[in-house]
This record gives C-alpha cells, structure tokens and sequence, in this order.
C-alpha cells in the first residue's frame, strides 16, 4: 500500500531526526577518543607505543615499499587536499548543487583551521624521519594529512553515495575511500614523519568535526522541511 503525503513527510522527518542524532553520536565518540589521546601525549604515555610500532613498521621497509609510500603520501598534501576541494567545489555549484558546496567548503575550512589550532596548542616535535627525508616544519600532533584527507574523502564518498542506489556500490565506495584514507595515515608512519598516535589523532579530530558539521545539516534540513510545510 502506498504512503500518503504525510507519512512520507513523518518518514522523512524520522530519518533526519535519526541522522543528525547518529552524527551527534560519532561526534562525541570521536572527541571522547582524541581527548584520550591527547591526554596520553601530554604525559608521553604514547611514546612507547609509538616507538614499537615505528620501529616495527621501519624494520618491514622495502625499495620498492618506500617508493609507493612517498606517492602515496603526497594524496595528503595540502597542495594536492586543496585544489581538489576547490575543483570539487567548483563542479558541485556548476551542477547546482549549492548546499553541497557549502558543505564542503565549510568542512575543509574548519579542518584547516582545526588542524593549526590543535598543532599550535599541543606542540609536539616531529619524531626523526626515515629515508633521510627532512623533518617537516610544523608540529606533528595530531597528523595534517590523515584530518585532511579524511574530511575530503569522506566527504567525496557521501556524496557519491547520495547519487548510488545500489548497496553493492555504496559498500565498494565506502571500502575504496577507507583504504586510501588508512595508506595515507600508514605513509605518514612509514616515512617517519609521524608518529601512530598523530595520526589516530588526526583521524579522530576529522570525524567529530565531519559528524558535528554533518549533524548541523541535518538540522538545516529538518528546519527547511518544518517551514516548507508551515
């Protein structure tokens, strides 16, 4: 049988209800794990941690290993992060999708600016890297590249699968972006640039922000819907 208007509407409702709480619960998972980690580094309680599983990484390292991770790496970059949002952007308000565009500018901005603030605050030194590769300037914790690339990503796989019916194809999307999203956490690691827990870390700064903003939408979404049938 079908829906009537107004079950559809309640249906509709119920789901952005149940996102936006479903967000505000990964946010506060997240925040809960970086605060943990934080804590941790601030005391150097990660540090022997951190030093057995670079070491070990270290102690697997290849020719050939090495030269994939140095490729890798680069996805992360904020020269690489950044003119991809910015084409993203550009395609997304030429398709007009503005709100989505929105999204994403907002996402890579505040992952920007929460990447300084958190590097600025915590302070930690960059461990001495592999491969005799100089040690980047700014402060390591938590990782620039694992909070970027996960914002993007992340953000480039939800909207893929906004447009994707089949579940079959929203798994591979899904599966395909946490796997370059973990490489490029791990070449931060296996390079040396970083420590395990910068990059824990990084993942844990983007997905509160991403379900904090994403729960934001929602409500968007639900107040739109409210006045649209006011």
């Amino acid at each position: 049988m079908a829906q009537s208007a107004a079950e559809k509407a309640s249906t509709v409702e119920r789901r952005l209800i149940l996102d936006a709480f479903r967000n505000l619960l990964v946010a506060a998972i997240a925040l809960a794990i970086f605060g943990w980690l934080a804590g941790r580094v601030l005391a150097t309680g990660t540090l022997r941690f951190d030093l057995s599983i670079r070491d070990w990484i270290h102690s697997h390292a290849s020719p050939i290993s090495t030269e994939w991770m140095l490729r890798i790496t680069t996805l992360g970059n904020w020269y690489v992060i950044l003119p991809a949002a910015a084409v993203l952007f550009i395609y997304l308000k030429v398709k007009g999708s503005s709100q989505e565009a929105r999204l994403l500018a907002v996402t890579m901005a505040g992952a920007l600016l929460l990447d300084a603030i958190l590097k600025l605050t915590f302070r930690r030194a960059r461990p001495e890297p592999f491969f005799d590769l100089l040690t980047p300037k700014t402060f390591s914790f938590p990782s620039g590249h694992a909070l970027f690339s996960l914002c993007l990503v992340g953000f480039v796989a939800g909207v893929i699968n906004l447009r994707v019916e089949r579940l079959w194809l929203r798994s591979m999307v899904w599966a395909g972006a946490v796997v370059l999203v973990a490489l490029v956490g791990f070449s931060r690691v296996y390079l040396g640039v970083h420590y395990p827990s910068d990059v824990l870390a990084g993942y844990a700064a983007a997905l509160a922000w991403m379900s904090t903003v994403g729960a934001v939408a929602h409500r968007e979404a639900r107040s739109k819907k409210l006045k649209g049938s006011g």
